[in-house]
């Protein structure tokens, strides 16, 4: 069956390193895995580089397991298997609640946890869930591994501190103490673009993260201190206004995204107060 793939060179390495030897010495390649991203790039022709590199077939980039206290998601986990996960659904709830509000059925099945860090688009689900939890992104390439912190890996709109020649191997989590909450706003239920999404933590000092609200997604430590402050929810509100930077697109308004974001500062707020 001919697909979006068929005439472009699309490599397919049977191992992990041989996949980081064809990124080193065969590049420029873009992977893919799920392609849920990379068909639309294709149909409206914003992808680049037209040489591919397959990651489906590479078993090192999939599971979920524990490794001590921190929790890893091979990079090639799909969002169906997040949702499904009982290690996921104890330890970090809110990454398999990011997951069902992932495109459709189809998109879950197909998409990775990898990918949408990679595509490091400011909308993606996923990522102020990460963002939140101090996520560390474990990247390889032929040279060796390195570890970067999820909130030091993106530079700007959909850039990434990666090399050309590195893969994210996994997603880690270290254990996340407090009361978890996500929400995402968008046009629709299901298959819309986020206008604003929010992941956040309460905790003695908490977590607050945006997407839809920056070049990259972000957390608002101004709010947050003030929050942990003891400060006036009106007074975290004011604060995160002023803390993020929306503009005005097709989706939405500047305006509208604050006032969005602050509505779902409150709601987090008043959620995961604890009650008798």
């Amino acid at each position: 069956m001919a697909t979006a793939l068929s005439r472009l060179p699309l490599l397919q390495p049977r191992t992990l390193a041989e996949a980081l030897r064809l990124l080193r010495d065969e590049g420029p390649l873009v992977p893919l895995a799920g392609c849920t991203d990379l068909y639309v790039g294709l149909h409206f022709g914003t992808v680049r580089e037209p040489r591919f590199l397959d990651l489906q077939g590479l078993r090192a980039l999939r599971g979920i397991r524990r490794h001590g206290e921190t929790l890893v998601i091979g990079a090639l986990v799909t969002y169906s298997e997040l949702i499904a996960s009982p290690l996921v659904r104890r330890r970090l709830p809110i990454l398999a609640e990011a997951s069902r509000w992932v495109g459709s059925p189809q998109i879950q099945n197909r998409g990775t946890l990898g990918g949408n860090v990679a595509n490091a688009s400011p909308a993606g689900d996923t990522l102020p869930v990460l963002a939140v939890a101090e996520a560390t992104v474990l990247l390889r390439s032929v040279d060796g591994e390195r570890r970067v912190p999820f909130g030091a890996l993106y530079t700007g709109y959909r850039q990434t501190v990666m090399r050309p020649d590195e893969l994210i191997v996994a997603i880690e989590v270290p254990p996340v103490e407090g009361r978890q909450w996500f929400r995402k706003v968008g046009t629709r239920a299901a298959q819309a673009i986020s206008k604003v999404v929010m992941a956040a933590v309460r905790a003695p000092h908490p977590r607050v993260a945006l997407g839809s609200v920056a070049p990259t997604v972000v957390r608002a430590p101004r709010t947050e201190a003030v929050l942990a402050g003891g400060g006036t929810l009106a007074e975290a509100q004011a604060v995160l206004v002023d803390e993020i930077q929306p503009i005005d697109d097709l989706r939405s308004t500047a305006a509208y995204r604050r006032r969005v974001a602050a509505n779902l500062l409150a709601q987090f707020w008043s959620d995961t107060r604890r009650r008798r």
